[in-house]
């Protein structure tokens, strides 16, 4: 096994993005590694080039097998979203020389700090759930690829009303065609960019803010049944006991409006949502609200447990509504829940409470149970009454905890 293997990060402008001493190590290297581009930027190499094309897994158990020295060169910063850390734990007896990334030059540019802003990459990646992510963030970055190009991300902000946001685009940096500018999204939407580049947000006058409790009005809901919405007090209570963490990955059975799968996902902003509904004009209603709030979540039409099982594992379940096939959901629920995970499960009558509980002791869940009775002051004349929402009770089952450590407990 390879005792000697650097990797080296490489600018746009090649060799000259090097230090002298980086250029003798590669030359003296026997075996280069890189994508085409940068393995381009040494024609006269006279050792054994092998270009990153494939199978990643398959190059590194190739290296681990390999005796001669080996440089591996990459774009930028290779530990920052680079090749650098899967190689670091794939070989042994590796060293890293970073070049200035991408980012830095951007910003250097634009003629601003960078510390303080919000970084992420779309580059090779699903732009879904951006929105959430940046939103309210005042500086962003963002690394692309031709698929998330600069103008596919300002379309996919203006689909969610982000035109707070200016952008800064700077392409081929340190290159021969480097161009950098300034746009609007709607100007941004329009143009074509180099496949190299990096987008800089900044926010130019203030975004709207929603704290936890939006209110209902501000959902759009069916008619002429308005109302079909869990109710702002039974939300935030039931989002509490979900108990999420910011990468949580959540379900919303039964979404209807999705005002809980929406405020789940203001708070898991680095995870994900997966919302349920039966009701085609409830789901769009769902999809309304999320692009109002900004919510890039996934929901689909369908009567579970149909349909979960295109759904990434959960570490959180709301249950707002089933179609009758209550056993079969929680079974299905319990199964695909991640350790440490909780169910939340909203009931309106009796009968339900009374299955759901005796279905979460037969999948061995533990369940903490509140009845939450609310009502809210309505004015008459120049005085206040109190109007009753129904009665709700809220079930958080949790699995049960085996005793692993001290035995039994009866010492």
């Amino acid at each position: 096994m390879s005792r000697n293997v650097k990797v080296i990060g490489v600018g746009d402008n090649g060799q000259g993005s090097l230090l002298p001493l980086y250029i003798k190590w590669i030359n003296e290297s026997e075996v280069l590694v890189g994508g085409e581009r940068n393995l381009a930027f040494f024609p006269e190499y006279k050792g054994e080039k092998i270009v990153i094309k494939g199978s990643l897994p398959e190059l590194m158990s190739k290296l681990q097998k390999e005796e001669r020295s080996i440089v591996i060169l990459a774009s930028g910063d290779p530990l920052f979203y680079g090749i650098g850390g899967y190689v670091e734990k794939k070989l042994e007896g590796v060293q890293i020389y970073p070049a200035v990334s991408s980012i830095q030059l951007a910003f250097a540019r634009m003629g601003e700090s960078w510390h303080d802003a919000y970084i992420t990459s779309v580059h090779g990646r699903s732009i879904k759930g951006l929105a959430q992510r940046i939103d309210g963030k005042d500086k962003v970055a963002l690394l692309t690829d031709e698929t998330n190009s600069p103008s596919a991300i300002a379309a996919y902000l203006l689909s969610f009303g982000m035109t707070e946001y200016r952008a800064f685009v700077a392409e081929n940096l340190e290159g021969a065609e480097e161009r950098c500018g300034w746009y609007d999204l709607d100007q941004l939407a329009t143009e074509t960019f180099s496949p190299l580049n990096v987008v800089i947000l900044k926010k130019q006058v203030p975004g709207p803010v929603w704290p936890l409790g939006i209110e209902d009005d501000q959902f759009a809901q069916r008619k002429p049944d308005k109302g079909l919405i869990t109710k702002k007090e039974i939300r935030v209570l039931s989002i509490s006991q979900l108990a999420l963490q910011v990468d949580s990955v959540v379900w919303d059975i039964g979404t209807c409006t999705g005002s809980i799968a929406i405020e789940a996902a203001r708070i898991a902003r680095e995870g994900a949502v997966f919302a349920i509904e039966k009701n085609e004009d409830d789901l769009q209603n769902c999809l309304e609200n999320s692009a109002k709030f900004r919510v890039d979540l996934t929901a689909v039409h369908g009567r579970a447990p149909k349909g979960l099982d295109t759904f990434a594992d959960p570490d959180a379940i709301f249950i707002g509504g089933s179609g009758g096939e209550m056993q079969e959901l929680l079974e299905i629920c319990a199964a695909r829940l991640k350790p440490n995970g909780r169910i939340v499960l909203n009931a309106a009558t009796i009968e339900t409470l009374y299955e759901a509980d005796k279905t979460f002791t037969k999948v061995g869940f533990t369940t903490q149970i509140s009845l939450v009775q609310v009502s809210r002051s309505k004015p008459i004349l120049h005085m206040k009454r109190f109007d009753a929402l129904n009665p709700i009770y809220i079930i958080t089952a949790q699995r049960k905890q085996t005793d692993i450590e001290g035995g039994t407990g009866d010492e």
